[in-house]
């Protein structure tokens, strides 16, 4: 009986610790989540406080957006940088789980770009892509390409160039949990394996690969998940542009909430972009039974 008491007590002071963080989520997270939810169903603008229920049109009228579908379009071309980013940073990983010269700075400089400011990045990568005097496209005429991209500046290769970026800035933060689980893996088994006269590149894909699995799972969810909602690296580089070639779908939002005010018409896009994401995450947490081995 005492044990239950004290039990009891430490449930409490737990409950008192965790308090302050429940209040949080509930104020910031769970309150505008169904403010939002309702706004989805109104006209609700900042410039009109006269706002009434509307019920679906915010949902008609997306489906009928042309702008709409079209940041879609690049946010599925902004994807590509996930599985990209992951399979340059297990590369990475892998190079720098040996005996490497200067491992520890190497591993700084590839993680660097990940807790660097999100303005300096986007403006070394504006002037690395300037299409006139940018050192990238003077190399490409150095080497013989006479008309080179223009990256940001063209709409045909200004998302490309976006998920570039994109690429450089996760591959490090990636390449730091892969690093972390290769480390876990027992050199006994590789050693055994090498034994038996596996190559190098049989044991990576029968051996380390499956074994870091887990840690693939973890990075292919939590990195689309990171990506749909990322939009301040875009709005700081192109702001969406040129003609609308680089609004993903967060971005999206951002603008007709806070560009054109229109919350309710935001507030519908927001919630499509949950349900998204619910979906990708549902749809791989599903499908990671067959792939992925604890």
């Amino acid at each position: 009986m005492k044990r239950r008491s004290w039990m009891e007590r430490q449930g409490w002071i737990g409950m008192t610790f965790i308090l302050p963080n429940m209040i949080g989520i509930l104020l910031f997270f769970v309150i505008p989540a169904i403010y939002s939810f309702v706004l989805m169903f109104t006209n609700y603008q900042f410039s009109n406080p006269n706002w009434q229920f509307t019920g679906l049109d915010n949902l008609k009228q997306l489906f009928h957006d042309d702008n709409f579908y079209a940041s879609i379009k690049y946010t599925m071309i902004f994807l590509i940088s996930v599985p990209v980013s992951m399979v340059l940073a297990f590369i990475v990983a892998l190079f720098l789980n040996r005996s490497v010269y200067l491992k520890g700075l190497i591993r700084g400089m590839f993680f660097l770009p990940y807790i660097s400011s999100g303005v300096a990045v986007a403006f070394v990568w504006m002037l690395l892509f300037q299409p006139s005097q940018g050192p990238i496209n003077e190399m490409l005429r150095w080497i013989g390409i006479a008309s080179p991209p223009g990256w940001f500046a063209d709409t045909d290769t200004a998302m490309y160039a976006i998920d570039i970026v994109q690429i450089w800035l996760m591959l490090g933060y990636n390449m730091i949990i892969y690093l972390a689980a290769l480390q876990e893996i027992s050199t006994e088994q590789l050693e055994a394996a090498r034994i038996d006269g596996a190559s190098t590149f049989k044991i990576t894909w029968k051996i380390v690969w499956p074994l870091v699995s887990p840690t693939t799972f973890l990075l292919m969810i939590t990195g689309l998940i990171m990506t749909m909602k990322s939009f301040s690296i875009i709005q700081a580089i192109t702001a969406g542009g040129p003609s609308g070639s680089t609004t993903v779908l967060s971005l999206f939002v951002y603008k007709t909430a806070f560009g054109y005010y229109e919350m309710g018409y935001a507030s519908a896009i927001s919630w499509f972009l949950f349900a998204v994401i619910l979906v990708i995450t549902v749809i791989q947490w599903v499908g990671q039974k067959r792939w992925v081995h604890y």
